[in-house]
């Protein structure tokens, strides 16, 4: 997640992404298309890797006036009912396949392909207001911005999983939710109390990129902490937790001009460092101390939520979200098998956040839970700079790991 107002920039992160009554949204099936070997239109960004897996369209009617596309996928050869895999999207408006911006992949693509090759089914949607790849948007502002969107986001979720549960070819007994970033809070609400969804108990669930801390914890991070993180970790060579003017312009070298320009006006007059910032005098910024209160002003993050670079969406949002447990509070209360990953870079849901979250399911006494924390990865689980993160697919090692944990629980 990225602070703007370009909702679409938004559209992995935590966010800038009930009084759960089990009937919303009934999840009624309209199959109109069965392909076999990825020779569909939704195949045609990803035509490779879906030899050997037959791909059905299918419909799901989220109820108040949105019925969406979906995608329920299976070994082409397999016979009675298969365990199945929900994906669960991250914040922002996501296609089924969680396109991801600039062309840079699709988040479940590899990861549906990888659990139908070990003899699962998969269901990936679109979300409410999405009408195609890409993604494609509604004009309906109603349907891209509902009242209490959060909640509508879980209820949603609830009617993918009612109809993975009723479908011909799924074992109602062996449902696995898989979340990312918004999608793990997601899962962690619906496997903690299911019956209160109307849904089957999950068989599992599989969390990337967690969200064990509250909402605005995480964004507090997101939009102001990370600051004085990259400040520490690449501007201050000798630890000491201040900045000569020297650090401070040796810490400007290869950082993009935006960056670069927003540091400088906190850090540097020319070739000293800015006075307004050193309010001690003494010819060194303290990271913390003086650039800190600074940066505070400038991200206006002590008016959270109401931050001038969010749009009201996702104020509501974020309001919203905060109503409703995170991981670390609701997954506890599920009991079944849980599998954790995070990336060890990730300034979106951090690693901290995803350890505290498998701390408090080992609290509670779940003996079958696993998290793995990857170096070198951030949010969407691919190698990528911490502070400068490119989009990506999930590295083969994510996918290798999934995978794996699935074929051990089938």
């Amino acid at each position: 997640m990225t602070t703007t107002k370009n909702h679409r920039k938004l559209t992995i992160g935590l966010t800038t992404a009930a009084i759960l009554a089990a009937g919303v949204g009934v999840a009624n099936a309209d199959v109109s298309e069965t392909l076999t070997g990825g020779t569909s239109a939704l195949a045609a960004a990803q035509p490779s890797g879906w030899d050997g897996i037959t791909r059905e369209r299918v419909r799901i009617d989220f109820g108040k006036g949105w019925v969406t596309d979906a995608e329920l996928t299976y070994p082409s050869g397999a016979r009675g009912r298969l365990p199945v895999v929900v994906f669960l999207h991250g914040s922002g408006h996501n296609d089924m396949n969680q396109t991801l911006p600039e062309g840079k992949g699709a988040t479940f693509v590899p990861l549906a392909q990888a659990a139908s090759r070990e003899g699962f089914a998969t269901l990936r949607f679109n979300k409410r207001g999405v009408t195609g790849i890409g993604p494609v948007e509604s004009t309906d502002p109603a349907q891209l911005n509902p009242e209490n969107p959060y909640r509508q986001i879980q209820l949603d979720a609830a009617s993918v999983v009612r109809f993975a549960g009723q479908s011909s070819r799924v074992d109602p007994s062996k449902i696995f939710l898989l979340g990312h970033s918004e999608g793990t809070n997601v899962a962690a609400n619906l496997a903690a109390d299911p019956k209160r969804f109307g849904i089957p108990k999950p068989a599992g669930v599989v969390q990337m990129g967690v969200v064990g801390l509250p909402i605005r914890e995480l964004l507090t991070l997101q939009i102001f902490g990370r600051l004085l993180l990259q400040m520490h970790d690449e501007f201050d060579v000798d630890g000491d937790g201040r900045l000569t003017a020297a650090e401070a312009t040796n810490g400007l070298v290869g950082q993009p001009k935006e960056v670069a320009d927003q540091f400088r006006s906190v850090l540097l007059d020319g070739r000293k460092v800015k006075a307004a910032t050193d309010r001690n005098r003494d010819g060194r910024i303290a990271i913390d101390a003086e650039a800190g209160p600074v940066l505070r002003e400038v991200t206006h993050i002590d008016d959270y939520p109401n931050l001038p670079d969010l749009d009201q969406p996702t104020i509501d949002y974020a309001t919203d979200f905060a109503r409703f447990p995170t991981v670390s509070q609701a997954l506890p209360k599920f009991g079944g098998p849980t599998l954790m990953l995070n990336g060890e870079n990730d300034i979106q849901t951090p690693a901290r956040a995803a350890l505290v979250a498998d701390a408090a399911v080992a609290a509670a006494g779940n003996k079958d839970h696993k998290i793995v924390i990857y170096p070198g990865m951030a949010h969407t689980m691919n190698i990528t700079p911490k502070f400068r993160p490119e989009f990506g697919d999930p590295d083969k090692q994510v996918v290798t790991e999934i995978q794996g944990w699935l074929k051990a629980h089938r």
